[in-house]
């Protein structure tokens, strides 16, 4: 288990009486993780990030930030340390130009103006959006809304970042951007959870998934590990990723070699050079 960098205890929330949302939540999260958080829609996803990021506030459990609880005048470290890209870019933006957008956070942590600065340039430079600073971010196509709302987080420094359904609605470019700028962030350290229905890409990227089910976390594991639970995924209406179906079929085939379960094409190509077929 990596150092602990943030902890959940028993979190119930309720968006009105009889409605529970998330119940009996407990997990803890190193530092430097990749997590996705799976489940069908209404299972709770959400409703868990906005908590771990303050925007919502439990009546009951703990959040607990490097070792200190997480009590109302405290909402503000939290929010400034676990940043959250919403799944709707829209929601996220206020501001008349990118440039302005992405310097909201910062100006808000009442950082020197040459700090803002800087942060702007880096966040731009990270999202390829230099190009972009002076254009209203509400005329932007979905995608590039979607890197201005990354950017917004990033200028900020979050130790952790909070994506909900990130590729929802992307293309395949923007997709394929997307998931370059979650790996420069993971060799960055940055601990990453991100809520998606995509079982392919978890499967590729996650090294730990957690499943909700009706507002319960029903499993919690290592990615491989969860995705060989066909009751589990029935249960939580997942299906089980391609790659792991194709390598099911080959291995019962003789195919391939037994336990390897490659996570991409390039893997399962390896896999099979100790076959005769390979050969």
């Amino acid at each position: 288990m990596k150092e602990e960098i943030l902890r959940v205890q028993h979190l119930t929330y309720e968006y009105q009486p009889g409605h529970t949302a998330i119940e009996d939540v407990s997990l803890s999260i190193g530092k430097g993780e990749k997590i996705a958080v799976m489940g069908s829609n209404g299972a709770g996803k959400s409703t868990l990030f906005l908590n771990l990021n303050g925007v919502l506030q439990a009546e009951t459990g703990e959040i607990y930030y490097q070792g200190i609880q997480i009590g109302r005048k405290d909402l503000g470290n939290l929010r400034r340390h676990v940043g959250f890209v919403f799944q709707d870019a829209d929601n996220q933006m206020i501001a008349s130009t990118v440039e302005a957008e992405v310097a909201f956070g910062p100006l808000n942590l009442k950082l020197p103006r040459q700090e803002v600065d800087k942060r702007i340039d880096e966040a731009l430079d990270y999202m390829n959006l230099q190009s972009y600073r002076k254009r209203p971010p509400h005329y932007l196509s979905g995608g590039e809304k979607k890197r201005v709302s990354i950017a917004d987080i990033l200028a900020m420094k979050p130790e952790i970042i909070l994506f909900d359904e990130p590729a929802a609605a992307l293309d395949p470019f923007s997709t394929e951007m997307l998931q370059q700028v979650l790996s420069d962030l993971s060799r960055e350290e940055k601990t990453l959870l991100i809520s998606t229905h995509d079982v392919d890409f978890a499967y590729r990227w996650a090294e730990r998934i957690l499943v909700f089910d009706q507002g319960k976390l029903v499993a919690d594991g290592e990615t491989l590990e969860i995705f060989l639970q066909d009751k589990l995924l029935e249960q939580a209406h997942l299906k089980k990723p391609e790659m792991l179906k194709i390598y099911e079929i080959l291995l019962k085939r003789g195919l391939v070699c037994e336990g390897s379960y490659p996570k991409d094409a390039m893997e399962l190509t390896k896999c099979m050079g100790g076959t005769a077929y390979g050969e």
